[in-house]
This record gives structure tokens, C-alpha cells and sequence, in this order.
């Protein structure tokens, strides 16, 4: 799926946003995801090769992150979603498509 804007998402933009991942010292994307998924410990084992630093919430603890989920995901609870510090949000990317929204390669 393509980039979501989601305003207000993760609430204040941090200024770090665009920078060398590997420079940062704050994560600057959000993985919904729940502890039985496939795709989501694929996804988290590229996160984690790649050096690219996140915070992990499983939906099915979190009422909260199930509700935005399904927003972003038009009903549904699709894991893995990653939300980014700008706003916009991927459905189960790649990890290059990740990379390239954060510009790295």
C-alpha cells in the first residue's frame, strides 16, 4: 500500500525527521503489530539488520493502537503498519520502501 497522511498521528513532528537514521537517537517510526504475526517479525528482523531504530505496540494490548490502526486501515486491524514521524503511514512494506521513505538506501 502507498503513504497514508495521517495528521497528528504521534503528535509533535520531531525536528530529527529526514536526518541519517543512524545518527538519530530517537526512533522516528511506530510498528503496530501483535506478537503472532509473520509478516510483522520479518518486518521487525529488517527494522533491526538495517539499524533502523522503532517502537513496537501490539495491537491486541493496546485498545488505543487497535482504534488508530483500524482508522488508518479503513476498518481493518492490518499489522504490520508502520506510522512515521511525519504522519504518513505504510500497511505491511517492504523494507526497501521503508528506506525509501526515510531516504536512506
Amino acid at each position: 500500500m502507498g503513504l497514508n497522511p495521517i495528521p497528528n498521528a504521534l503528535g509533535n513532528k520531531s525536528p530529527n525527521y529526514g536526518l541519517t537514521l543512524r545518527a538519530m537517537s530517537t526512533p522516528q517510526i511506530t510498528m503496530y503489530s501483535t506478537t503472532w504475526c509473520g509478516p510483522c517479525k520479518r518486518l521487525k528482523s529488517d527494522l533491526e539488520k538495517s539499524g533502523i531504530p522503532f517502537v513496537q505496540i501490539d495491537v491486541e494490548s493496546d485498545n488505543q493502537a487497535a482504534a488508530l490502526i483500524e482508522k488508518i486501515n479503513n476498518g481493518n486491524r492490518t499489522v504490520p503498519t508502520l506510522v512515521f514521524a511525519d504522519g504518513t503511514s505504510m500497511t505491511n512494506p517492504s523494507i526497501n520502501k521503508v528506506k525509501a521513505h526515510l531516504g536512506i538506501s
